[in-house]
C-alpha cells in the first residue's frame, strides 16, 4: 500500500515539499503571484515541447530534433515578421513547418522501419543547416515589429496569454489521449505494437500522427519566445522537455506518458529553476540539482512499482 502510494502521489507530493522550501527560504520574492504567474510564463514554452514529446513517447519512440524544431519555429515565424506576414500567419507557419518535419520523421520510421533515434539524429543536423541557411548563423532581431512579442507578454485578467494557451493545450490534449479513439490507439501501440496492429490499428498513420504533434508542438513554442531568434535557441529544450515527460511517468498509475504528468514534471522544472535562480545559486549548481532530483524522480517511481507489485 505504501508503496502504490507513493509511485501514485510521491511526485506531486514533491512538487508541494519544493515549493515549500523555496517559501521558507525567500518568501518575500517567491510566494508572491506576481512570481507565480511569471514562473508560468517562463514555464510555457518548454510545456508545449514536453507536451509533444509526451505523444512521440507514448508509442515508445524519441524525437532528437525536438530542439532544432524549436529553433525552426522561430525562425520561420520572425523572419516572416519582418517581411510583414500577419503575426498569426507568422505563428501558424512555424507550427506548419514543425508539422512538415514531424510527418516526414514519422513517416521515414513508420516506412522503413529505422530507429527513431537515428532519423530524428539525422534530421535535426539538417534543420541545423537549413536554419543557418536561413540566418547566416545571426541572430534574428532587427527589423522584428513590436507585434510580434506581444502574443509573449500579453496578459488577460493578469494572467499572461501564453499561459492561458498552454493551459488550454493541455485540457484538449488531455481529452484526445483519454477519451478519443486516436489517443488511445497512441496507448494501445506504446503498450504493443503487435498487438495494436493484430487489433486492425493503423500502426503507420499513428506513429506519423504522433511525431506530427510532437513538431506542431515545438514549432508553436519556438514561435512563442519573445523578441528574437537564432539557431540555438531550442538547444535547451530536448533535454527538459524530455525530462518533464519521464517525471511526469512517475504520477501515472501504469508508469506510461501521460499528459497531466507532463504537467506536473514541467511545473517542477520551472518551480526548480524560478527558485534556484531567486536564491543566486551558480548555474552549475542548478543543474547539478535539477538532474540529481530528475533520477530521484525515476528511482522513487521504480521503488513504487517493485512494492506495489509485491
Amino acid at each position: 500500500m505504501k508503496g502504490k502510494t507513493l509511485k501514485n502521489y510521491g511526485t506531486v507530493a514533491a512538487l508541494v515539499v519544493i515549493i515549500g522550501i523555496f517559501g521558507l527560504l525567500r518568501p518575500a520574492s517567491f510566494f508572491t503571484l506576481k512570481n507565480f504567474l511569471n514562473i508560468t510564463r517562463q514555464a510555457a514554452p518548454l510545456a508545449m515541447v514536453a507536451l509533444g514529446a509526451t505523444f512521440v513517447m507514448t508509442i515508445n519512440e524519441f524525437d532528437l530534433s525536438i530542439g532544432n524544431i524549436v529553433s525552426l519555429g522561430g525562425v520561420v515565424a520572425a523572419l516572416l515578421s519582418i517581411q510583414g506576414v500577419p503575426i498569426p500567419v507568422c505563428f501558424l507557419a512555424a507550427v506548419v513547418a514543425g508539422l512538415i518535419v514531424g510527418c516526414v520523421n514519422g513517416g521515414i520510421v513508420a516506412k522503413f522501419g529505422i530507429l527513431s533515434f537515428i532519423t530524428t539524429l539525422g534530421m535535426g543536423t539538417v534543420l541545423d543547416g537549413v536554419i543557418y541557411g536561413l540566418t547566416g548563423g545571426t541572430t534574428v532581431f532587427h527589423g522584428i515589429p513590436k507585434a510580434f512579442t506581444i502574443p509573449g507578454i500579453l496578459k488577460i485578467a493578469g494572467i499572461p496569454f501564453i499561459t492561458i494557451v498552454a493551459a488550454v493545450l493541455y485540457i484538449v490534449f488531455h481529452m484526445f489521449m483519454n477519451h478519443m479513439s486516436a489517443g488511445r490507439k497512441l496507448y494501445a501501440i506504446g503498450g504493443s505494437k503487435e498487438a495494436a496492429e493484430t487489433a486492425g490499428i493503423r500502426i503507420f498513420r499513428y506513429r506519423i500522427l504522433a511525431f506530427a504533434l510532437s513538431a506542431a508542438m515545438a514549432g508553436l513554442a519556438g514561435a512563442s519566445r519573445v523578441g528574437s531568434a537564432n539557431t540555438t535557441a531550442g538547444q535547451g529544450y530536448f533535454l527538459q522537455s524530455y525530462a518533464a515527460v519521464f517525471i511526469g511517468c512517475t504520477v501515472s498509475k501504469s508508469g506510461v506518458p501521460c499528459v497531466v504528468g507532463t504537467l506536473v514534471g514541467t511545473i517542477i522544472l520551472a518551480v526548480l529553476a524560478n527558485g534556484l535562480t531567486i536564491l543566486q545559486m551558480p548555474s552549475f549548481m542548478q543543474n547539478i540539482i535539477t538532474g540529481g532530483i530528475i533520477i530521484l524522480a525515476v528511482v522513487l517511481q521504480k521503488l513504487g512499482a517493485g512494492h506495489g507489485s509485491r
